[in-house]
């Protein structure tokens, strides 16, 4: 073989390598298993410690560990409760190989804040749980129990501050929001102030900056465990295994409420690649590492995927603009 024609094959064997290297780099594979390896991207709409968040990665970890899916990328992006990540979605259009997890809270901000950015203009894949809002306070707090709450709330609505992990018109607001309704307080009343996720509530509670949280008690789970913040009430019909809190109802508030939270996907994908991410999270929902951690965040079973999940949104955009309408926030 002459040194010309060895050059060449170098070159050849090398050009392969190159190619190889930036395909796996890529996370496009080849062979039986490629989609199962295939990496992706995850948007999570709040601040590490948020509802999102711990759902998102939850479901990504899960995803990796059965092998349904190559490693996830996950990003959180922040800003007006969740219409920032939703612009973010919308612009991708025909990426298929990004999902977002959202819920409630995105599908109100998204009203208040006059965004474009529509979940109705995503592509939905699934939604997962549903998750019970609980009341919680510093275990010092001077509300032993709901009726305290009450109490001090009727009497002076401005002397009660609330503080939310979503922005207005999500599940944190609109939950105190509804229970001021029911108790015969004036939702324009009531002082609630914004904060970007989980953590930065918890930090505001632990810092005693407010009186009430109110969020998914799973958000708060090690300061639950520990003691320094205790839940007064949970919103559900049921309590809670993991949560030592009697309901709404029990303490004599008669209302219910729920949060949810899913999957989006970019606009504009094909239906192959819908159909690819819906049984991708199919099976991850019957895998045993889900209901594990279902069961250990105290989130409730909703699965949803296809049309009913399409009609679920769409009756949420109604919920929402009707709820704000008939509290007199919008």
């Amino acid at each position: 073989m002459t040194s010309t024609r060895r050059t060449h094959r170098a070159g050849a064997l090398a050009l392969t390598l190159v190619v190889a290297l930036t395909l796996s780099a890529c996370g496009v594979t080849r062979g039986g298993d490629g989609e199962a390896n295939r990496r992706l991207s995850m948007y999570i709409p709040n601040s590490p410690g948020g509802g999102y968040d711990l759902t998102g990665r939850a479901a990504a970890r899960v995803l990796e560990d059965a092998d349904l899916s190559g490693r996830f990328e996950v990003t959180n992006v922040i800003g007006a409760g969740g219409t920032v990540a939703m612009q973010r979605l919308l612009n991708e259009k025909g990426v298929d190989d990004l999902v977002m997890s959202m819920g409630l809270g995105v599908v109100g901000a998204t009203y208040t804040n006059e965004s474009n950015a529509r979940v109705s203009d995503a592509t939905p894949i699934a939604r997962l749980i549903e998750d019970q809002e609980a009341l919680i306070v510093p275990k010092d707090s001077r509300f032993k129990n709901v009726q305290d709450l009450v109490k001090a709330w009727k009497a002076d609505p401005g002397s009660v501050t609330i503080g939310g992990g979503s922005s207005p018109g999500g599940p944190d607001h609109l939950f105190p929001m509804q229970m001021a309704k029911t108790v015969g307080i004036d939702p324009k009343q009531v002082k609630y102030i914004v904060y970007d996720g989980g953590g930065p509530l918890t930090s505001a509670l632990l810092g005693k900056k407010i009186d009430v949280g109110t969020s998914g008690p799973s958000e708060f789970e090690g300061q639950l465990k520990d003691g320094s913040l205790r839940v007064l009430a949970v919103s559900g019909a049921e309590r809670l295994d993991n949560v030592d809190a009697p309901t709404l109802k029990e303490s004599g508030v008669d209302m219910t409420f729920a949060n949810w939270r899913g999957i989006l996907a970019p606009p504009g994908i094909s239906d192959e690649s819908r159909e690819r991410l819906v049984e991708m999270f199919t099976e991850m929902h019957e895998s045993q590492g889900w209901k594990d951690a279902v069961k250990r965040n105290g989130w409730i079973d909703s699965f949803a995927t296809g049309e009913d999940f399409e009609t679920f949104l769409e009756e949420q955009d109604k919920r929402v603009e009707t709820t704000l309408k008939e509290l007199g926030l919008t």
